[in-house]
């Protein structure tokens, strides 16, 4: 109760006019973090003051900022192992009162769709040809190719939404789907491009043998190592193994936020691009 009527008096004296009251004021709101975002935003349904409107959703945004950089933190902290999470925390900073749980729902539905499919006579490529037909034909995702420089492309909620994405968010989605079924599909970071590897389950773990790769941009297009090769002599590159192997999650997250800041730098979205070169900081500290 305490709190309450402390927060309840801070929202009060944001709109004082001596800077170094409201600067104080502000501080100990951001301090209380989520908690003093209801009081924040009954303050500002009541308020006709602009002035006062613009200091709350200043104040609100950062307590949703600082939380993404938080649960950005502690997802990396603690092994960055869902890859889906992670994007979802990208997707926070632009939809923080987003319903994920509808998010995961849609998610689930393809995953059920593919699922009902399924065989255990399948060929790892019939198993992928099963997915794509789900995944395309079916629900209809698509490789935006109009407006591929779009933000919106990159966050995962607007792709469930929209049907279309880049190269990186349509590959989360499918090989979410598919590492849900237990079918061995992981991202695989290209210069230039993002596709899929499919893993030889024969293998050992760690030697990360890729069957084929899978172009989840392009209808979920299957393709062998000497494509990979032809696409980097076309780049002028060296091959490397990294070019070949499953990356990590962490990396497919910065690659997500590089992508953001380039879409939003082309907008000139200075604010926005200076809070996620914060959250790449996050992914770089450790």
């Amino acid at each position: 109760m305490e709190n309450s009527t402390e927060i309840s008096a801070l929202v009060k004296l944001l709109d004082d006019t001596d800077q170094e009251v409201f600067q104080h004021v502000e501080q100990r709101l951001l301090d209380y973090g989520p908690t003093a975002i209801v009081y924040l935003e009954t303050a500002w349904e009541q308020s006709l003051d602009v002035l006062l409107q613009e200091r709350i959703e200043n104040v609100v945004h950062r307590i949703q900022f600082n939380t993404v950089k938080e649960d950005l933190r502690l997802w990396q902290l603690s092994g960055a192992f869902d890859l889906l999470q992670g994007a979802m925390i990208i997707n926070r900073h632009q939809y923080p009162d987003l319903d994920e749980q509808k998010l995961l729902n849609q998610i689930d539905e393809i995953k059920r769709d593919v699922w009902t499919g399924l065989q255990d006579e399948m060929s790892s490529i019939e198993k992928v040809k099963l997915i794509n037909h789900i995944f395309y034909t079916q629900h209809g995702f698509t490789g935006n190719v109009k407006n591929h420089q779009d933000p919106q492309n990159s966050y995962i909620n607007q792709v469930l939404e929209s049907k279309k994405g880049n190269q990186i968010s349509l590959a989360i989605i499918y090989a979410t789907v598919a590492q849900k079924l237990d079918i061995p599909v992981y991202g695989v970071n290209l210069p230039q491009h993002f596709i899929l590897g499919y893993l030889d389950e024969g293998k050992q773990e760690q030697d990360y043998s890729v069957l084929f790769y899978i172009n989840a941009f392009n209808k979920g297009a299957i393709f062998g190592k000497h494509d990979v090769d032809q696409f980097l002599r076309q780049l002028n590159l060296e091959p490397q193994p990294g070019y070949y192997t499953p990356c990590s999650n962490k990396e497919i997250i910065g690659r997500v936020i590089r992508n953001l800041i380039s879409a939003y730098t082309n907008q000139g979205a200075l604010e926005k691009v200076e809070e996620l070169q914060e959250l790449q900081e996050v992914l770089n500290d450790h």
